[in-house]
């Protein structure tokens, strides 16, 4: 007997909405990330210019998704508290922390009993990078690195540099130059860019490494003198200061970044979708527009490709870290 059409289609609809329920879900399952709010770590207070990037992050990501991302700040140890925080937090992608150059390729070397191991994370992507510029007080009467060192050899007392905290480029930069110009030079650590820019301009310290978004102004008034930025291409924000690799000073360039790292662990199904997001924020206009106002360039690099820029400088600060003989104490 032939079945009636009524029970044929019944049958097919039997067979079918399983099928149907798998294909619907399929979508749903591909995007895996976010299921909740995302906390995104800092280590440093708020206001700041790590701050700043995670929040326009955040923010960009929460258009992207649909999701909520909260920025959670927990300063201090030069970065290691946060990431601690990240590191016990469970791998599933819904805490994040927004790592610094230094803290996750120089603070290996320079904490003897680091609490945690790079392969404690999962690097995702680097979000912005910029670079230093080497600026002098105006009453330091040289236009060129070139006179520098001459007038710094002729005025000993004076031989000091300003850093942005011990243990970062800021420091190291000039440890680096006050053995290139053979002019032994003090160093002198900050808290910060802030308190450093601070003392540049009032003319405590004559000369330092610091961050192009903390000079950008004064080095445009008139207040600060820019000799060199430490990136590869002149800087768009200071297209008339050189590079150090024109003054053939290459092997010391460098570029101060922040990046997105995952907990070790978290399921690549995760770490690809955050990835993903990172990449597509990456590439938007307006996103990239509200970091490059503020100084930062926006790099398309992602995965393996900054997995290899982070083994790469992790080797190079590792050998100036010992050379320096420099151990932090906290």
């Amino acid at each position: 007997m032939t079945p009636r059409p009524t029970t044929a289609l019944r049958r097919l609809g039997q067979w079918l909405m399983p099928l149907l329920a798998l294909g619907g879900a399929m979508p749903l399952a591909a995007q895996t990330w976010p299921t909740r709010p995302v906390t995104l770590v800092v280590g440093t207070p708020a206001g700041g210019a790590v701050d700043v990037y995670a929040r326009t992050l955040g923010e960009q990501l929460a258009r992207q998704t649909g999701g909520t991302f909260v920025v959670e700040n927990r300063a201090g140890a030069n970065g290691n508290l946060s990431a601690e925080q990240v590191r016990k937090a469970a791998p599933d992608g819904h805490t994040l922390w927004i790592s610094t150059q230094a803290m996750f390729t120089i603070n290996p070397s320079a904490y003897p009993a680091l609490p945690w191991k790079q392969s404690d994370f999962k690097p995702i992507a680097k979000g912005v990078e910029s670079p230093l510029v080497l600026v002098v007080h105006p009453s330091v009467p040289v236009d060129r690195l070139a006179d520098l060192g001459p007038w710094l050899k002729a005025h000993a007392d004076k031989a000091a540099y300003a850093s942005f905290s011990p243990g970062t480029p800021s420091h190291f930069l000039g440890f680096q130059f006050s053995e290139r110009l053979k002019v032994p030079m003090v160093h002198i650590p900050y808290k910060g860019s802030a308190p450093q820019i601070t003392d540049l301009l009032g003319g405590q310290v004559p000369l330092g490494f610091t961050q192009l978004q903390s000079a950008l102004p004064h080095v445009q008034s008139g207040k600060l003198k820019a000799l060199a930025v430490t990136s590869a291409q002149r800087s768009r924000f200071l297209p008339q200061v050189p590079t150090l690799a024109e003054l053939g000073h290459g092997d010391l360039n460098t570029t101060v970044w922040f990046g997105l790292m995952a907990p070790a662990g978290t399921p690549p199904a995760v770490t690809d979708a955050i990835m993903a997001a990172a990449v597509k924020a990456q590439a938007d206009a307006g996103y990239k527009g509200k970091l490059e106002a503020q100084g930062f360039d926006v790099p398309a690099e992602s995965g393996a490709a900054f997995e290899k820029t982070i083994a790469t400088e992790t080797a190079r600060w590792a050998q100036v870290v010992k050379a320096t003989g420099f151990k932090a104490n906290d």
